[in-house]
């Protein structure tokens, strides 16, 4: 069983009315009542930050879909908080899928809803994206279903929205109050996004401290799932052409790919996958049927290595009994 020991740096945030910050030493979850998947083992499944990359995720959703799995905790770091909370609100991974084809199937349609969030010129803002920036909440407004739930006690799993407090240095990690502004912070990369004021603090993009919020979904778990959609530099080593947002974009992926590895040192998770993604722009969102495309190969190794888990799991618990 994963136990999340407490981290000194994480700074959980639970808003009750006006309830202000509060800064724990100990910032460990607490632990649940223990809740069961058909019988099976408590999965908890950690979904990472990568931007458009990120859509990968929708792919491994439908796997466990496919399993009949359900996780008993989601946590989520940018894109990965908006896919999680989806998800956690009982969208399956094809419905999570149907969705990010109507709202991201063409730039037309991008565009139009970026138009209803303020932002009047889609070509500008990609060819100039750290001059305009961008209010996170109208755009998680815009992108997410409608009639949506407002709060986090409205979601049917357990979800922890990781985002970082700009002015502490520290992460901030939701699980009740405000959902929207939660995953608004969560995702608002520096620059791109103005940063989300909430309780007197300043939240950006979770990834900057916890790209793969993995201690999150760790706590009182037995089987860790992590899904990394940060890519790798397999697909540039041999690149030399790179644009001003190829080079903050990478920059800011071999930052978190170096706390990821120290994330995982902490945290190992049981099945870790990280597809090839780089040959997908970090902003390319209108690609998002070749983006889900790309990762539907991997689905039925995914779902092999979690079965595997799961009877070693159940066979060690049977064994167990039996000693009883």
């Amino acid at each position: 069983m994963h136990d999340a020991a407490p981290r000194p740096e994480t700074i959980p945030i639970r808003r009750r009315g006006e309830e202000i910050v509060r800064r724990l030493r100990g910032g460990g979850r607490e632990a649940r009542e223990k809740v069961y998947t058909r019988d099976g083992p408590r999965i908890g499944v950690a979904l990472g930050g990568g931007s458009a990359r990120g859509l990968t995720h929708i792919p491994y959703i439908e796997a466990m879909d496919e399993m009949g799995l359900r996780p008993a905790v989601i946590s989520g770091t940018s894109i990965g908080a908006l896919i999680g909370a989806g998800w956690a609100n009982g969208m399956t991974g094809k419905e999570l899928r149907e969705h990010s084809y109507t709202v991201l199937g063409t730039l037309r349609i991008i565009a139009g809803r970026l138009w209803g969030a303020q932002i009047r010129n889609i070509g500008g803002w990609m060819q100039n994206g750290f001059k305009v920036q961008l209010d996170a909440e109208r755009i998680v407004d815009a992108f997410l279903p409608e009639g949506f739930p407002s709060d986090f006690k409205d979601l049917r799993t357990p979800l922890y929205v990781v985002a970082t407090d700009f002015q502490s240095w520290h992460q901030a990690v939701f699980s009740e109050g405000p959902l929207r502004q939660a995953i608004a912070g969560s995702i608002a990369i520096p620059s791109f996004f103005k940063p989300v004021p909430f309780a007197n603090h300043l939240l950006v993009d979770g990834g900057v401290v916890n790209p793969l919020p993995l201690d999150q979904a760790a706590c009182d778990t037995d089987i860790l799932v992590g899904v990394d959609v940060n890519g790798d530099p397999s697909e540039l080593l041999n690149k030399t052409d790179h644009k001003t947002l190829d080079m903050w974009f990478g920059a800011a992926q071999i930052m978190m790919h170096s706390l990821t590895a120290h994330m995982m040192s902490a945290y190992p998770p049981d099945i870790y996958v990280r597809p090839h993604l780089n040959s997908f722009g970090a902003l390319e969102f209108w690609r998002v049927r070749e983006i889900i495309a790309h990762v539907e190969k991997d689905k039925d190794n995914f779902k092999r290595q979690l079965a595997r888990k799961i009877d070693l799991y159940m066979a060690q618990s049977a064994g167990v009994t039996r000693a009883g």
